[in-house]
């Protein structure tokens, strides 16, 4: 009943939730977009159809994250009153500019491309498409943007102790921010690519809709195999800024109780053991100097263990226990990984086939395979925020604030687990919920919108049956 513990597991829970619908929603609306994008070019009314089709799955899922994510507000002022005194000034800036700015105009552009179908020109109603596509990315700009403050605090003073902004322009070109940013806009492409994929996959091992969901394949595993190469290499980007700004998450993410030799090896995996701070086993790859390769860009550079790391920051920030936990944060890495590494193998079959034109002889065990794939970009974007941000601790904001020290003051445990409880509950339901109208859109397929839409003259987007779906 510790309420430092059970108020990071609320938080994590309704993140991690939340983030469930994040992804889709930048992903899912670039492809919307590409696919009206074809509409307007080529005139071929299939891309219309599948427009709407992924639109309103998109449409249902933004409702939801919307939903989700105000009560990730909430939580600074009611569970972490301490930390939002003490940065509330750097980190309040770039979340109210998200809101006022990025969300209200995804906001308005959503509704004129809901209503503008035969009422806008073409090209307008394509307009207002790209524009929520370009809302979405600056709501996660505006969002990384606080989130890299915590991870590498700059563009601040301290007045009376606390943080005050000095230098707007630092928070946005943050070094942490310049690299998080494409790797998790590129994970957001990724997840919707892939959701679109593995629909498409399953739709064409059903033999339904063939001509359709072979155009939202073709697109969605180009757009895949692009975002996954992108992440991978901004994921190294990222692993090597890390090295230089928060060396502890670095060592605990690979395993590193002592410091390693100029060469040093990469652990695939190994038995970690908190008490001795030290590694009963190990199995590296048999490439020597990959890790260093991985940190600094070269096959050879030593990287600083976490026992002489936590000496050093004993030195600088007083008497204390600065080692993360390390089992999570070293299994959450490789889970991220992982995942990573098969959805680039996955996305490469698949344009290979492509290039080859042999859509048609595609295998049946890859169909299967992409339709179960769309669950890896949600395991890796939430182990890889778990090794972000558990890998952070013990501090909410990196060397100024711990987590102990965040929270607020008058919250009991018993309130906590209340409401841990409670919103499991909630977002349990909420989430069936959602699982069941994305089901049954996707049964229902696009061709069936297309004749209710064609006998009855209804726009399948109007607000009636958009209220009624999300209820």
């Amino acid at each position: 009943m510790d309420v430092i513990m059970l108020s990071r597991i609320q938080y994590a829970l309704t993140t991690v939730f939340h983030f469930f619908f994040v992804p889709v929603s930048i992903g899912l609306v670039l492809l919307v977009a590409l696919l009206e994008t074809m509409y307007v070019i080529t005139k071929n009314e299939e891309y219309k159809v599948l427009t709407k089709f992924w639109g309103k799955l998109f449409l249902i899922n933004f409702a939801v994250g919307v939903v989700t994510g105000i009560l990730q507000e909430f939580q600074f002022g009611m569970n972490w009153s301490n930390y939002s005194r003490f940065v509330g000034d750097v980190f309040g800036a770039p979340l109210a500019v998200e809101a006022l700015l990025a969300f209200f105009m995804e906001s308005t552009f959503i509704g004129l491309w809901i209503f503008g179908w035969e009422r806008l020109s073409k090209k307008v109603h394509l307009a207002c498409i790209w524009l929520v596509a370009l809302g979405t990315m600056l709501s996660a700009l505006w969002i990384l943007a606080a989130n890299s403050f915590m991870q590498h605090p700059v563009g601040f003073q301290m007045n009376n102790g606390r943080a005050e902004m000095n230098d707007f322009l630092a928070l946005l070109t943050n070094g942490q921010l310049l690299v998080e940013f494409p790797h998790t806009v590129f994970g957001a492409y990724l997840t919707g690519a892939f959701l679109m994929a593995g629909v498409s996959a399953y739709k064409l091992l059903r033999r339904k809709d063939v001509q359709l969901f072979r155009k939202s394949f073709k697109i969605s595993i180009i757009v895949g195999l692009i975002s996954s190469l992108i992440v991978a290499f901004s994921g190294h980007d990222q692993a090597q800024y890390l090295v230089q700004t928060q060396p502890m998450k670095m060592a605990a993410a690979e395993g590193i109780w002592q410091t390693t030799p100029e060469k040093a090896p990469w652990m695939l995996f190994g038995g970690i053991d908190t008490d001795s701070r030290s590694n009963s086993y190990e199995v590296n790859f048999p490439l020597n100097g990959l890790l260093s390769y991985l940190s600094y860009g070269k096959f050879t550079g030593s990287v600083t263990g976490m026992n002489e790391l936590q000496a050093q920051y004993e030195q600088k920030y007083g008497a204390g226990d600065y080692i993360p936990p390390v089992k999570t944060t070293f299994w959450s890495f490789r889970f991220m990984v992982a995942g990573g590494g098969l959805l680039i193998l996955l996305s490469l079959y698949g344009a290979w086939m492509l290039a080859r034109r042999k859509m048609d002889s595609m295998p049946r065990w890859y169909l299967w395979a992409m339709t179960y794939a769309i669950a890896l970009p949600f395991i890796s974007n939430t182990t890889g925020w778990l090794m972000t941000e558990v890998g952070r601790q013990p501090w909410s904001v990196f060397g100024l604030m711990t987590t102990a020290d965040s929270i607020s003051p008058n919250v009991s445990a018993g309130s906590v687990l209340f409401s841990i409880i409670t919103f499991t509950l909630i977002y349990s339901v909420l989430g069936a919920v959602m699982v069941y109208l994305f089901v049954k859109v996707i049964k229902k397929g696009p061709r069936d919108e297309q004749t209710h839409h064609d006998h009855h003259g209804n726009d399948p987007f109007e607000m009636e049956e958009l209220k009624h779906a999300v209820s």
